[in-house]
């Protein structure tokens, strides 16, 4: 289409981690670059040269001359495009898949290290949602945020829940969960709740610390009690994700640093992110990376409703609305 691709660069998002241990990171990309029809030598420049000049340091990086960093990548062929050697500096640090060289051990400070700040221990009780004041039986109008499988958007849906003693309960048979977030960094007590549908779990409870932007405690499932036990399992542990379900801890990733990674390397963390995955299937959960999607949930720029520890936002008017459809 009569592009410059030499302003064009490639770049990923968020990326599980068993397709950087199988696959690659911007190796892997470049080769669905060169699949999807782009010349391999344009390919590579959109990794290099033009990510180097976008970032003004094309000076040191993004191309080999005299002068500038010995950062080289060594490629079998432009067919295949399988990385065989790796310098940095002029250094030799990775042969044929494999890093040359040990990372030395970090001490990370405390306050990264304990970064949840609930400022209350979490009951079943702190996940009852009232209905409408007056309302002790029958159903009610709320809205809903159903999610959509691999993809970032959500949709706003309206679906009717029954009340139960005066309390909104989810409803399995619509494949509506009831959802929290809670604020963890600053002891405010805070949180929103409301329901997000297209899960397709049928027991227990999901939760997260992953949850863009803010990346407070998220909390979905089925019942009050596991609710609890996943908001707490990640509170002891310092963050993560994890999948509970009657009363038992089934899978759980551990992210002490900042509630956001571990200093594990990659191949392991693959294998913990791969079991956990494991546990969502246990509970009936079939979709692709689902702690990927759940992530989404309280990021509040994207269409169409969001939840956040503030409540619920259209993110088409960017407003807070109400849960109970009136």
């Amino acid at each position: 289409n009569d592009i410059d691709t030499r302003f064009a660069t490639l770049v990923s998002d968020d990326t599980h981690p068993h397709t950087l241990v199988a696959d690659g990171h911007l190796d892997h990309i470049v080769r669905v670059a060169v699949g999807l029809g782009i010349d391999a030598v344009t390919a590579i420049q959109m990794v290099t040269i033009n990510c180097a000049q976008c970032f003004q340091m094309d000076h040191d990086l993004g191309s080999i001359a005299p002068g500038k960093c010995a950062d080289i990548v060594f490629l079998d062929d432009l067919e295949n495009l399988q990385v065989t050697r790796v310098l940095i500096d002029g250094d030799v640090v990775a042969e044929n898949g494999r890093a040359l060289f040990d990372l030395p051990p970090f001490q990370f400070p405390d306050w990264v290290t304990h970064s949840m700040h609930l400022g209350r221990e979490l009951t079943p009780a702190s996940f009852e949602v009232p209905a409408p004041e007056g309302v002790a039986d029958g159903t009610v109008c709320v809205r809903a945020i159903e999610i959509i499988p691999a993809k970032v958007g959500t949709f706003e849906t309206h679906v009717d829940l029954p009340v139960v003693d005066g309390r909104l309960e989810s409803d399995l048979e619509q494949d509506v969960l009831k959802t929290f977030v809670f604020e963890r960094h600053h002891e405010t007590g805070t949180c929103g709740c409301g329901f997000v549908k297209g899960f397709g779990i049928k027991r227990g409870a999901m939760a997260s610390t992953v949850a863009h932007d803010a990346h407070n405690l998220l909390v979905v499932g089925t019942n009050d009690e596991d609710m609890a036990l996943a908001a707490n399992t990640l509170a002891a542990c310092g963050g993560g994700m994890t999948v509970v379900a009657d009363g038992e801890v089934l899978g759980l990733v551990e992210l002490p640093i900042a509630g956001l990674m571990d200093s594990l390397d990659a191949v392991t963390m693959s294998e913990k992110v791969h079991a956990l995955e494991g546990a969502w299937a246990e509970i009936g959960c079939t979709m692709p990376s689902p702690f990927m999607t759940m992530a989404l949930i309280p990021l509040a720029c994207l269409p169409e409703l969001r939840l956040t520890n503030r409540g619920l936002v259209d993110c088409t008017t960017f407003e807070f609305v109400d849960l109970v459809v009136e």
